[in-house]
């Protein structure tokens, strides 16, 4: 089907071109990476190859200073909590963000995150949270903790175990080498014995830990990756640290030579899986 943009720079710029749709699936998105139109295009493209319309609209964080984006041009092709607050979406997704060395309270738009939890409580059917926004509603919502990695978490990491009665895990087997882009300094405190409230692992990885978790009572998915990624984020940021002097590990499982130039992009049929079956619970929702 298609994926269409409401607002956004994409649209705006002519990179994306909207489509007929009848009936779409209304999402928003808080977009927190740096990389906006990047950003905005990674989910377009995912959303392009579902089965149901979806419609797009784009948030900025109204608190936040921005180092790498336009403000005048976020104002002008964006939404802000506060224009959208009597509005009901189907959906909200809140994109990662590179504050995870950041204390939850550190970060200047906590409040507005917070805010914007509150508000979709009574305004969208599901969320979906990834990277640090994940800790960070885990935090919220059962004050679960996170702390530092001694090494960035970064690479495509394998599932080693799916609860197979998860509406997410839908047409997964782990034979099918179920794998996410991880790019992260931080991970939630969780011990998976004893989980708060109804919080389920659905996804987990021997070697990244849980990479999707459940609350079905908040209607909150946790996504602790990035399975939106393109073929080459990971390499992009990759050199992007690198021209910086960061010190840096290649990514994990990614680079399939050692020219570091090809590049490992199966986690694409993972990807499409996840945001299909998310679908699929809030057309189910809406049924």
């Amino acid at each position: 089907m298609t994926a269409n943009a409401a607002n956004g720079l994409a649209i705006t710029q002519q990179i994306w071109h909207n489509q007929p749709q009848k009936h779409p699936i209304h999402l928003v998105i808080l977009n927190l990476m740096p990389t906006k139109v990047t950003t905005e295009l990674q989910f377009l493209k995912c959303f392009n190859d579902l089965k149901q319309d979806v419609t797009l609209t784009f948030l900025y964080p109204q608190s936040h200073h921005f180092k790498n984006s336009s403000l005048d041009e976020l104002e002008e092709y964006y939404f802000n909590l506060h224009q959208v607050s009597n509005q009901d979406f189907d959906g909200l997704i809140v994109t990662g963000a590179p504050v995870e060395k950041l204390a939850f309270t550190q970060v200047d738009y906590w409040l507005e995150f917070n805010r914007l939890i509150t508000w979709a409580t009574h305004h969208v059917r599901e969320a979906l949270f990834e990277c640090w926004a994940a800790q960070a509603s885990l935090f919220v919502d059962f004050k679960i903790p996170k702390k530092q990695l001694r090494n960035k978490l970064f690479g495509i990491f394998t599932a080693t175990n799916i609860n197979p009665h998860s509406r997410l895990t839908q047409n997964f087997t782990i034979k099918k080498h179920i794998k996410m882009p991880q790019s992260r300094y931080s991970t939630s405190i969780l011990d998976q014995n004893h989980l708060p409230g109804d919080l389920k692992v659905i996804i987990d990885s021997q070697e990244a830990g849980p990479m999707i978790l459940r609350s079905a009572s908040h209607h909150h998915t946790y996504i602790t990756g990035h399975p939106e990624y393109d073929d080459d984020t990971l390499a992009q940021e990759y050199y992007r640290d690198q021209q910086k002097q960061i010190t840096i590990n290649p990514p994990q499982h990614y680079f399939s030579d050692q020219t570091i130039k090809q590049v490992d992009y199966s986690w694409q049929a993972t990807s499409h899986l996840i945001y299909q079956n998310w679908l699929n619970i809030i057309e189910h929702a809406t049924a």
